[in-house]
């Protein structure tokens, strides 16, 4: 039984053909709307007795010319990616020790943790920037900065979480069985394959932050909204507003589409185990990583009471004066 007929029936000649009639007649209402869009804004427009030119008239592009203009777009480029950068970096330290700190076995550290992620995620982020600026006294980056940081930083933390409580229990328990505590088998085991396993996710939650660093507007934070549309729209005049919000959009479609692209891109490589595109196809075997620290440490015990080195395929020493077990 073929994965695409488990849960309905295979459509028909009859299904087939409304399917595709639909979808044309879709595209055709789709393609009409936006050509009434566009011949709407082209066209010119009386107020107060004077003929406006359309959206896309050549007067209205003109500042585009103007070098010191895209110098100012420039500036208000590097302010959100500034904020973006600096604000990524601290969710993610904040995530990662979120995330050790709710998964814990100490009841008094796990239960606070909790109570304070889910105060942050339930704050608006907005809420938090104007707290922050108004409380603090920070100045419109480190408000817009730390309340990214916080929210931001909670959702990443839950999504770590959820990696670790997701491995298989086998591996906890193996790395205890060699000697390793908590802590260490949390940090050295459990971690790094959750932490990859849930990496599009972070890179998806680091798209969000920067669509975010927008709510820097009200705070004050020349972003590249309040840049364009207000800095540059008071100093050109409304009569390029809709010009340069055109601009505006496509810069941000730009960016978020880039890392977007570059999410789904690591989606796949680690789905793959990280090999894709490397001529090693064998993927990391957690087991055989323990195995592999199970005989580095019996040989420590081994060197210490002159039993030789530890072969953990045939399960015994050899090499030294009284080993067994391979060699015996």
């Amino acid at each position: 039984m073929s994965g695409t007929s488990v849960l309905f029936d295979a459509p028909g000649p009859k299904a087939k053909r409304n399917s595709r009639i639909a979808s044309v007649l879709s595209l055709i209402v789709i393609l009409a709307g936006l050509a009434w869009i566009i011949i709407t804004l082209a066209a010119p427009r009386e107020s107060g007795g004077i003929t406006l030119p359309g959206m896309f008239d050549s007067t209205r592009w003109s500042i585009f010319l103007d070098t010191q203009l895209w110098g100012s777009i420039g500036r208000g480029i590097v302010a959100t990616l500034q904020a973006a950068a600096v604000a990524a970096v601290g969710a993610i330290a904040l995530g990662v020790l979120l995330s050790l700190m709710r998964s814990s076995s100490i009841a008094w550290l796990r239960i606070p943790t909790g109570w304070l992620i889910e105060f942050l995620r339930g704050m608006p982020v907005l809420l938090m920037m104007l707290f922050i600026l108004l409380v603090a006294s920070t100045g419109a980056f480190w408000a817009v900065v730390i309340a990214l940081v916080l929210y931001n930083g909670t959702l990443i933390g839950e999504a770590l979480r959820a990696g670790l409580v997701a491995l298989p229990r086998g591996q906890r328990e193996a790395a205890l069985s060699i000697g390793m505590r908590e802590f260490q088998s949390k940090m050295l085991v459990e971690f790094p394959q959750a932490f990859r396993q849930m990496l599009p996710i972070i890179v998806a939650q680091l798209v969000v932050l920067l669509k975010d660093t927008s709510l820097g507007y009200i705070v004050g934070y020349n972003e590249i909204i309040r840049n364009n549309m207000n800095n540059l729209g008071s100093f050109y005049g409304n009569r390029y507003i809709f010009s340069l919000f055109l601009v505006t959009l496509a810069i941000y479609l730009a960016l978020n589409l880039t890392l977007s692209w570059f999410a789904r891109w690591l989606s796949r490589r680690t789905a793959s185990g990280g090999t894709r595109g490397r001529g090693d196809k064998t993927a990391i075997d957690p087991t055989q990583t323990i195995l592999e620290l199970s005989a580095r440490n019996a040989d420590r015990v081994a060197a210490n009471k002159g039993l030789g080195q530890y072969d953990a395929t045939a399960g015994g020493f050899y090499g030294g004066e009284g080993a067994g077990g391979a060699d015996r």
